[in-house]
């Protein structure tokens, strides 16, 4: 797995004009397939009128899922360059949209790969980007009497306290990078005399 991968902040709308074309790029993230088809559907129905609305998105944080359409424009102009400019900015999860509104001059084939991979680069620039770490989840499992310094200490050193179970004892759910499992489980015996216990899961990905 990836270690970490950058996906949009938000949904977003960034515009460029070259040579009186207009090219509105639209971003969003996107958790599956089927995400960025329905984004990418709802842009083309907000733009029915426009020359071309080009598409391009990348799922997974390996990358598995890349697709890319030109909409019209000549082969390899459109959906290839701005497929393109996510993956050099190790962009996931996300789709981009640049519909194109025609000004009157032709650009050529490279004026077109550059427009519509520059939209795209233009409008991470605007939108916003953030980065994503894989992380290993784990409970701590710990009396009553010790969780409420349990927790507090967890967050007080910047740890996410992601869920709290209470049962017989206290389960608290948090994410740990792998390099830091050693080193948590001797600060979790330390503070807790001992008494704790910390169970490994599996892995997920959370904002850094």
């Amino acid at each position: 797995m990836q270690d970490e991968y950058r996906t949009v902040a938000r949904p977003g709308t960034h515009e460029t004009e070259v040579n009186r074309s207009r090219f509105l790029c639209a971003l969003a993230p996107a958790a599956t397939e089927r995400e960025a088809q329905d984004f990418v559907a709802a842009v083309r129905r907000e733009h029915a009128d426009a020359t071309h609305n080009c598409w391009a998105y990348v799922i997974g944080a390996d990358a598995a899922t890349q697709r890319a359409s030109d909409d019209g424009e000549p082969g390899g102009t459109a959906g290839v360059p701005m497929l393109q400019m996510l993956l050099r900015r190790d962009m996931r999860y996300v789709v981009a949209v640049v519909t194109r509104y025609y000004g009157g001059v032709k650009l050529g084939a490279g004026g077109l790969i550059r427009a519509y991979g520059g939209a795209v680069g233009e409008a991470l620039d605007a939108v916003g980007t953030r980065t994503r770490r894989r992380f290993r989840l784990a409970t701590v499992t710990v009396d009553h009497q010790r969780a409420g310094k349990v927790q507090n200490d967890l967050r007080a050193t910047g740890r996410e306290v992601r869920d709290v179970r209470y049962g017989e004892a206290v389960a608290i759910e948090i994410g740990l990078p792998d390099a830091d499992v050693d080193t948590f489980r001797a600060w979790l015996a330390d503070a807790t005399a001992g008494t704790a216990t910390l169970e490994l899961g599996g892995e997920a990905y959370g904002d850094t």
